[in-house]
């Protein structure tokens, strides 16, 4: 299963490069001080431009957990919501995933977004269990989806792997 419907939106997974998405954001999985290194961040500052980072920066340093929103510079999507998975030691947890996920929903809807693409937050430095995470960001976003003022309509998760794909649509199939 590729896609489920939940109330006026739907979850959708699909493998491929979260940089390349044709949505009104992507979420990058950061650091509390909006530093752009290396997996995702990286991926997204080398396609879409230093001035990413630079007005991600001049948003920090925030909570582990929280959430800002910026341009998307040279990218499809219009903006970037940086999503703090982790602080500057590198260490994060599922109750933290499910945070800053639950954060970009809400920055989604404070800027009267329609739609949203995430990456699996907290699998690569981070290492946590892709199932898990997997299972605590579906989650958020179906709850955040069947509350009635979601403005929201299209929530994906652009997956890197085959197995994390696998790992996102068991979950999917379990909700």
């Amino acid at each position: 299963m590729n896609e489920k419907r939940v109330g006026r939106g739907c979850v959708v997974l699909r493998q491929g490069d979260i940089t390349e998405s044709d949505v009104d954001a992507i979420v990058n999985a950061a650091n509390n001080h909006l530093r752009m290194g290396a997996g995702v961040a990286g991926a997204i500052k080398r396609k879409g431009g230093q001035a990413i980072e630079a007005e991600a920066v001049s948003k920090g340093p925030i909570r582990v957990g929280d959430a800002v929103i910026t341009d998307a510079g040279e990218l499809p999507a219009r903006h970037v919501i940086h999503a703090a998975g982790m602080g500057t030691d590198l260490k994060t947890s599922p109750e933290i995933v499910e945070a800053c996920t639950r954060a970009s929903l809400e920055v989604a809807e404070e800027n009267s977004l329609g739609s949203i693409a995430f990456p699996a937050i907290g699998t690569g430095v981070g290492g946590l269990d892709v199932k898990l995470v997997a299972s605590r960001m579906l989650e958020a976003c179906m709850a955040h989806l069947q509350t009635s003022a979601s403005k929201l309509t299209r929530i994906e998760f652009v997956l890197f792997s085959d197995a994390d794909l696998a790992a996102f649509q068991e979950a999917l199939e379990a909700l």
